[in-house]
């Protein structure tokens, strides 16, 4: 071969290799719904997770309330241009589970992906809620929580009340609040957010009640409410008296009103152990945390506390190269040096075995007990077919529909006991819809 050939295909090869392109990184698109501190959470896992490798890309979107990220990934399913991770609260684990070919199961997607992955590392309350009755994981754990009541400590110390020794049941609530409300908390003694998370749902697993017959919908959709016992009459009963002088304030359907514990208007306020973080940035007064309360006289009570927060859940129909990124991902979270920095800082549950132990041994919650306030719930005595926690259809649509009624009750429209009848029969009849559709 001559010269001049030998420096023809020299040339020829040289401009083939600078027009190739450099390999694109796959992008992966993660949808949520987290707010202020726990919004900045979400950020920076993403680009922590970025900065870690070169091959993938997270990208994230707010997409508005819980319910409303929910709607918007189902819709973009069906149009065909869903993300890759969807974060979906608790109570939408049925629909999701429903979903079929909408989904691909965790479990399934980290084995494909050749990524080490065991449902035993992860907490059993945590993982629980999100497997088959055969342990295999559907969704991720992200964002666990439990219901907790946050005590404004100082607002406590000026009506006379002593934040070491928080009220335990219900009767040492009410008293409290009048105490407050006399102290100056003219418009709210104490206030619940998530209205029906705390005050039916996670009321009824504290109290080792039934919502629900078959296990509430775990071990099967043909499950009927059951939600309209006298507890849980009485206990409307009660609100519905606190609120008429504002011992007892409504805070709203969803977390809208926790602000106004932050803002000292409510020195109580019942919720999730997720506002840690927000509690943390914007409370000006100092703060703790105690378990939910009790009826006495209710037979074992208190039993267990269940789940809120949520879970990431991988989208259906993605390319392999995409799911491998996202099994990376899911590895990556579940680092426990990670998982013990999240759950320190954002106050959301650790969602591994190795996480919490790493946290007890380090000594943190000697010096922040009100993280562990959630965990000593959770696992506070073993769990009964009543407080495993639940699995219902149309959850989204009917918790509107228990609102409703409450709403109704505390306006004086209704009394409790009409206002729980008419919420189980709506949702009984939601739940029959429901079914219809998962067994034809």
């Amino acid at each position: 071969m001559s010269v001049r050939h030998i420096l023809g295909a020299a040339m020829l090869a040289t401009s083939a290799l600078a027009g190739a392109p450099a390999q694109a990184q796959v992008e992966i698109h993660w949808w949520h719904a987290l707010t202020g501190a726990n919004n900045d959470v979400v950020v920076r896992l993403a680009d922590e997770f970025n900065a870690s490798q070169k091959d993938y890309k997270v990208v994230v979107a707010y997409k508005g309330s819980y319910p409303d990220t929910m709607n918007a990934g189902i819709a973009a399913f069906r149009a065909g241009n869903a993300p890759h991770i969807l974060q979906v609260f608790e109570v939408g684990t049925a629909t999701m589970m429903a979903a079929k070919g909408a989904i691909k199961p965790v479990h399934e997607m980290m084995k494909d992906a050749g990524e080490a992955f065991d449902p035993k590392a992860y907490l059993p309350a945590v993982a629980g809620y999100y497997s088959t009755s055969k342990g295999e994981m559907l969704s991720f754990p992200f964002n666990s929580s439990s219901s907790v009541m946050w005590i404004n400590n100082d607002a406590f110390r000026k009506a006379g009340l002593d934040p070491a020794k928080p009220p335990k049941t219900w009767p040492e609530v009410f008293e409290a609040a009048k105490k407050l409300k006399a102290a100056g908390h003219d418009k709210c003694g104490f206030a619940s957010a998530w209205i029906t998370w705390l005050n039916i749902e996670q009321f009824s697993v504290w109290h080792n009640v039934p919502l629900a017959t078959k296990a509430n919908g775990i071990d099967g959709f043909d499950t009927e409410l059951k939600f309209n016992s006298p507890l849980h009459v009485k206990h409307l009963n009660n609100l519905i008296e606190l609120q008429k002088d504002k011992t007892f304030d409504y805070s709203g359907r969803t977390n809208t009103g926790e602000g106004r514990f932050t803002s000292g208007e409510c020195a109580i306020m019942l919720t999730s152990s997720g506002f840690y973080g927000n509690v943390k940035a914007n409370a000006k007064f100092e703060w703790s945390n105690a378990p939910m309360p009790y009826y006495p006289d209710a037979a074992g009570a208190p039993q267990n506390s269940t789940l809120g927060g949520a879970s990431l859940w991988v989208m259906g129909g993605k390319k392999a190269d995409e799911y491998k990124g996202v099994a990376k991902f899911f590895a990556f979270l579940s680092d426990t040096g990670r998982q013990a920095r999240l759950h320190t800082e954002s106050g959301y549950l650790p969602i591994t075995k190795a996480a919490y132990e790493k946290v007890k041994a380090d000594g943190f919650y000697k010096n922040n007990p009100y993280l562990e306030t959630p965990i000593l719930q959770l696992t506070n005595k073993e769990p009964t077919e009543n407080s495993r926690g639940l699995r219902l259809g149309n959850m989204v649509q009917m918790r509107d529909v228990w609102a409703e009624e409450i709403e109704a009750a505390l306006a004086g429209k209704k009394t409790a006991q009409q206002a729980l009848d008419e919420a189980v029969k709506r949702g009984n009849e939601m739940l029959r819809a429901f079914e219809r559709t998962v067994t034809r």
